[in-house]
């Protein structure tokens, strides 16, 4: 019983280990009521998961993973709205932070203008005030009503 445990465990856990098509070294900028952070991070992602794995002083602090479900080292998986519950905005859409992670617009495009150098959406309802703008080297995403700062660039 004991070594069908251990095959079991290992062919699962091997399943588990996720193989990125893409790895970019940016310079992450966070700044949330339950996140801060101002730092190297590595975005790694393929078709259908994006990870997030910030570091501080060359040591991996935090580590979030996006695929169904988004998963943080420090509280456990949970639904994508759940995690903008916890750690950003209840009123957020989702796919916002993978949007935001892989510079593509967010909230279905709305508001969106091409610029020469990428693209603007400014959101403003009852619960939102955002900016967002995207170009060759930096996305930044700022939302005045709920105090939220993701700034992602290039190292260079």
């Amino acid at each position: 019983m004991k070594y069908l445990l251990i095959v079991f465990i290992l062919i699962f856990s091997a399943c588990s280990i996720k193989n990125y098509e893409t790895t970019k070294i940016k310079i992450v900028i966070i700044k949330s009521p339950k996140l801060k952070f101002s730092d190297v991070g590595y975005i790694r992602n393929s078709n259908d998961a994006i990870e997030l794995e910030l570091f501080s002083a060359g040591v991996a602090i935090e580590k979030i993973t996006i695929n169904h479900l988004i998963c943080v080292n420090s509280g456990g998986c949970m639904s994508k709205s759940g995690f903008n519950g916890d750690y950003l905005s209840a009123s957020y859409p989702s796919d916002i932070l993978q949007n935001i992670l892989l510079a593509k617009p967010i909230y279905d495009a709305k508001g969106m203008q091409k610029t020469d150098a990428g693209f603007e959406q400014y959101i403003k309802d009852k619960t939102v005030d955002i900016k967002y703008k995207v170009t060759k080297n930096v996305t930044y995403f700022k939302d005045r009503k709920n105090h939220i700062i993701l700034k992602i660039k290039d190292t260079d």
